[in-house]
């Protein structure tokens, strides 16, 4: 079965940008960072935490509704719009650039959003020590960061350790949206969904590219609706990329033990 096992050392997914914060930035995180921000205990890292903490999705949000986690929300483009058209859910954004967080607070705040939270972490050091099993409906990662260099594509968030991270928070039957608009990133990331034996992909053979090493392989989802077209995905396509999106569905928690032991 996925556990909750916490990273002891790891190579980061993500490149620190700098944390000085302009004047106005500053000023949106001091007055609206004690409903929108969470804080949670440090290990010694800005964006590491401490393995004694648990997130309490009721105690943040003050009410028991569905949970959707976004991890690299950006500049909030995305979860303030679908927080926004959806104030039945609860949506925890998940970054570690802290001008994004605040430029998020700040349309959430434009817009009268108030069922959102962020937080300040590494989700792949985090989500393993803080998020207690089956407690997310969806996950999203869209467009998270490519690294295109050949030599530096181990530091790509989407991997096998990942997957198990993400399947051992879902709840039975929630999915996992991922969307990247680098080709090999995509061909990667079918290839990750589709090994781990805690999820189903749901566009199995669907949408093949010719463009793909396996090109009649497919696997691909149509666009998510609620996925808004954020200003990274329209830099991508002026730059002549296009967009590839995968949902994979959570495998009942009964029949883990099944798929392990005929592994």
């Amino acid at each position: 079965m996925a556990e909750n096992t916490p990273y002891m050392a790891r190579t980061k997914s993500f490149a620190r940008r700098g944390r000085a914060l302009h004047a106005s930035t500053q000023r949106t995180l001091e007055k609206h960072a004690d409903k929108y921000v969470i804080e949670v205990p440090r290990d010694g890292g800005y964006t590491t935490i401490d393995e004694s903490y648990r997130f309490d999705a009721a105690a943040e949000f003050g009410r028991q509704a569905p949970l959707i986690v976004e991890i690299g929300t950006g500049n909030g483009e995305q979860i303030v719009a679908y927080g926004k058209e959806h104030p039945e859910v609860n949506l925890l954004g998940v970054e570690v650039w802290a001008q994004g967080i605040a430029k998020g607070i700040s349309r959430a705040v434009s817009e009268g959003v108030d069922n959102i939270r962020f937080i300040e972490v590494d989700a792949a050091q985090a989500l393993p020590i803080m998020m207690e099993p089956a407690v997310a409906a969806e996950v999203w990662t869209f467009f998270p960061d490519p690294w295109r260099k050949a030599r530096h594509r181990k530091r790509r968030l989407v991997n096998d350790a990942f997957a198990l991270t993400i399947a051992n928070l879902l709840q039975d039957g929630g999915v996992w949206r991922l969307a990247t608009d680098w080709d090999d990133y995509a061909w990667q990331m079918r290839d990750v969904v589709e090994a781990c034996e805690y999820f189903e992909n749901l566009h199995l053979g669907q949408r093949p590219d010719p463009a793909d090493p396996q090109p009649e392989r497919g696997g691909f989802a149509p666009r998510f609706e609620g996925r808004v077209l954020t200003r990274f995905e329209q830099r991508g396509q002026l730059e002549g990329r296009g967009a590839h999106d995968l949902v994979v569905r959570r495998l009942p928690r009964e029949e883990d033990n099944a798929r392990e032991g005929a592994n």
